[in-house]
C-alpha cells in the first residue's frame, strides 16, 4: 500500500449508514464523540459549533436527548447504527422502518434535525464479519426512508476506511479496491450511484506516520514535501492525503463509478499519547489541510466536503489502537481551544461558553509518602485503569515528569473523574493528599474536571468502546 495512509486495521469501529439532505453550499463539518466521563452538554456543543462557523455535525449514536438538544440549531446532523444491529436491519424491513421512525422521522418532523448513518464495516481486522449484512441493511434503511416519504430528501451511505482500496505500486493511477472485497464494493458503489448518494471515506495521514517509522514526515503535511512523487499519468504528489484520495478516485473510475461524489468523513491529527501526536504537528496538519481542501486534488479539483476528526477530546475511548485515541479534538475536554486554528475567515477558535468547572483542587502524592511503599504500584495501576493516564509516556505532554509527578498525575486523574470525592484521594498508607496548588508544569496539565449538569457527572459512554456507535453527520445534499 506504500504511503497511502492506511489506517490502523485493529481499530474498534462501527457501521454507519448515512442520511443526507442536499445543500449546494460547501461547509465544514466536525465529528463529536461522547465517549467521555464528563461530556459537554449538547446545547454547549451546538453553540460551540455555531460560534466557530462549523455547520455540520457528525454524531456516533442516535441518542434522543442529544438530538433534542440540537433541535432548531440549524446544524446538519448525522447519526449512526451500531454494528450489532446490522444483522437485524439486514433481515427485516420492519426493523428498519421502526429504526427510521424512531431515530429519523421523529426528529426531522419535530426537531428539524437531519440524520445520516454508518462506519467502516470492511476493516480487514473484521475478517469479513459484516460483508453479508452491510448492503442489505443499507437497502432496507433506504426502503424505510422511501416509505416514510424521505427517500428523495435523505440518502444512505456507508463511511469506509481507506484500507478498502490500495495501489500495489504506490501510484494513485493504479488504485483499485481490495481483491477480497472487490465484488462487494462494486455492489456498494452501484447502490450509492443508483440513489444519488456519496462515497464516504475516512483518511488518516497520522496513522501512516504512526505505523511506519520510515514514513517521510513532511509527506504527511501540506507545506512542501520534496521531491514530489510523480504518478504514471504525470500528476505530482507532495502530500499523502492527495495521493490517498486520488487512489480512491482512480478505483472508482476504473470500475465505472467515476461520477460518484466523495466525502471525507474523518480527518485530523491527535495532540497527545504518542511522540508524533503533539500540538505543533496537529496545528500544522489541520491548518494546512483547511487551506488545501478548497483546491482539491490533482484528479478532483474544487472544494472537498470534509468532517474534521474531532471536535473535543474523549477520555473514555478505547486505547487499543494507541494512546492517541483520546486526543483527537481541536478543543480540550472543557471546550477550550488547544491551539490557534483559523476556520475560513475566522481568526482563531472560540471557546465553549458557560462551562462550569469543579473547584480548583487536585489530588497528588503526599510529600511524606515513600516511593518504596509496597502499595504505590497497585494504587497507580488502580487509578490509571479507571481514569486517563495517556498523557504519560515517551514523547507525550507529561513525558518529562519524574516518578513522583507520574504518581500525582495518576492520582489526580482518578480524583477528577470521580468528581473530586474525598474518598477518591484516599489511597492506602496515606499516599495521597488534596492540594489547592496547581501541580501543572510546562506542557503537562493537571486537569480540573468540568460539571455536567443534566447529564450526570461521570455519565459519559464509558465502556461503550467495543461497539463504537459510529454515525455520521446529517448533511444536506442539494437535490437538483
Amino acid at each position: 500500500m506504500g504511503f497511502w495512509g492506511k489506517k490502523y486495521v485493529y481499530e474498534i469501529s462501527a457501521f454507519v449508514l448515512f442520511l443526507m439532505i442536499v445543500n449546494t453550499v460547501d461547509s465544514l463539518g466536525a465529528n463529536w464523540g461522547t465517549q467521555a466521563t464528563h461530556p459537554l452538554h449538547p446545547s454547549t456543543i451546538s453553540k460551540l459549533l455555531r460560534d466557530n462557523g462549523i455547520q455540520k455535525l457528525k454524531l456516533f449514536d442516535a441518542e434522543a436527548r442529544v438530538l433534542n438538544a440540537l433541535s432548531g440549531s440549524g446544524l446538519e446532523v448525522m447519526v449512526g447504527i451500531p454494528n450489532e444491529m446490522l444483522a437485524t436491519l439486514a433481515a427485516s424491513v420492519s426493523a428498519a422502518e421502526r429504526w427510521v421512525e424512531r431515530n429519523v422521522s421523529a426528529h426531522i418532523s419535530s426537531n428539524n434535525v437531519d440524520i445520516s448513518f454508518g462506519n467502516e464495516p470492511f476493516l480487514s481486522t473484521y475478517n469479513g464479519t459484516f460483508l453479508s449484512t452491510t448492503l442489505p441493511a443499507m437497502e432496507n434503511i433506504q426502503a424505510a426512508l422511501i416509505k416514510a416519504g424521505l427517500g428523495a430528501r435523505i440518502k444512505v451511505t456507508c463511511p469506509l476506511n481507506a484500507d478498502v482500496y490500495q495501489s500495489s505500486t504506490s501510484q494513485p493511477s493504479t488504485g483499485n479496491f481490495r481483491l477480497d472485497i472487490h465484488d462487494r464494493m462494486m455492489d456498494i458503489a452501484a447502490f450509492l450511484s443508483r440513489n444519488g448518494a456519496p462515497f464516504t471515506v475516512n483518511i488518516y495521514p497520522f496513522i501512516s506516520l504512526y505505523n511506519d517509522p520510515s514514513f517521510p514526515v513532511d509527506y504527511a503535511f501540506f507545506d512542501g514535501y520534496s521531491p514530489a512523487i510523480v504518478d504514471n499519468n504525470g500528476a505530482s504528489y507532495t502530500n499523502v492525503f492527495d495521493a490517498n484520495y486520488d487512489t480512491l478516485v482512480w478505483a472508482l473510475q476504473t470500475n465505472g463509478f467515476g461520477n460518484l461524489t466523495i466525502i471525507v468523513g474523518e480527518i485530523g491529527w491527535p495532540t497527545d499519547g504518542d511522540r508524533n501526536a503533539n500540538i505543533g504537528y496537529a496545528q500544522r496538519f489541520n491548518q494546512g489541510f483547511l487551506a488545501h481542501m478548497n483546491g482539491g486534488t490533482p484528479m478532483r479539483r474544487g472544494p472537498i466536503d470534509v468532517y474534521l476528526f474531532s471536535l473535543v477530546d474523549e477520555d473514555a475511548k478505547s486505547v487499543q489502537p494507541g494512546n492517541f485515541e483520546r486526543h483527537w479534538g481541536i478543543f480540550n475536554y472543557d471546550g477550550t481551544p488547544k491551539y490557534n486554528l483559523s476556520l475560513g475567515s475566522r481568526r482563531g477558535l472560540v471557546a465553549a461558553s458557560n462551562v462550569r468547572r469543579l473547584p480548583r483542587r487536585w489530588c497528588v502524592m503526599a510529600p511524606s509518602a515513600s516511593l518504596d511503599d509496597p502499595q504505590l504500584a497497585g494504587s497507580v495501576g488502580y487509578a490509571c485503569d479507571r481514569a486517563d493516564c495517556t498523557s504519560l509516556g515517551y514523547g507525550t505532554s507529561c513525558g518529562n515528569l519524574d516518578v513522583r509527578g507520574n504518581v500525582s498525575y495518576a492520582f489526580n486523574s482518578y480524583y477528577q473523574v470521580s468528581n473530586q470525592l474525598a474518598s477518591a484521594c484516599g489511597f492506602p498508607d496515606n499516599l495521597s493528599v488534596i492540594t489547592n496548588s496547581d501541580p501543572s508544569v510546562g506542557s503537562c496539565r493537571f486537569d480540573v474536571m468540568i460539571e455536567t449538569p443534566g447529564l450526570g457527572n461521570g455519565g459519559g459512554s464509558v465502556g461503550a468502546n467495543c461497539v463504537m456507535v459510529s454515525m455520521f453527520v446529517v448533511f444536506l445534499w442539494g437535490l437538483l
